[in-house]
């Protein structure tokens, strides 16, 4: 009895040791993403890569899966201009080639938006939120009409 109660104790403590999750250092997470975008067939959904590219069956451009696409409607995307694999949520430097990342046509576009408030005193003092002018020290109100700085 004694024999096969050490017996189950040994395989116990021999499946507890081993079934325990890996306590081994992983190296800090990156914002980097290389190879991050799903790219798929527009005409067969079977045909996928991790990379921009042609389908091997039809030899059309991959373009970015709807879930992708959604994605870099949400977030704010940056990435290099030399290797479209690499893209990171901040911006940066291309960790393959160090050229600095630029952002989507829809945060060009975000940064081309009206700004929302000026200063009475200085129109061309302009902010995305409230506050202070910097010439004259007066609130910032918010504009009524398009941004007079840009023209048609």
């Amino acid at each position: 009895m004694k024999t096969i109660l050490f017996f189950l104790m040994a395989i116990f403590a021999t499946h507890s040791t081993f079934a325990q999750k890996s306590k081994n250092k992983t190296p800090a997470h990156r914002h980097y993403k290389t190879n991050a975008a799903n790219y798929v067939c527009p005409q067969h959904a079977d045909v996928s890569s991790k990379t921009p590219g042609k389908c091997s069956k039809c030899n059309m451009d991959l373009t970015l899966s709807k879930k992708e696409q959604m994605k870099r409607g949400v977030v704010k995307i940056y990435t290099c201009p030399m290797h479209a694999e690499v893209v990171s949520d901040k911006p940066g430097k291309c960790p393959m080639c160090n050229m600095d990342l630029a952002a989507s046509k829809k945060e060009q576009m975000k940064k081309d938006v009206i700004k929302l408030y000026a200063c009475p005193m200085h129109p061309e003092e302009q902010a995305d939120n409230a506050g202070k002018c910097p010439k004259c020290g007066m609130d910032m109100t918010k504009m009524k009409h398009n941004n007079p700085s840009k023209e048609n």
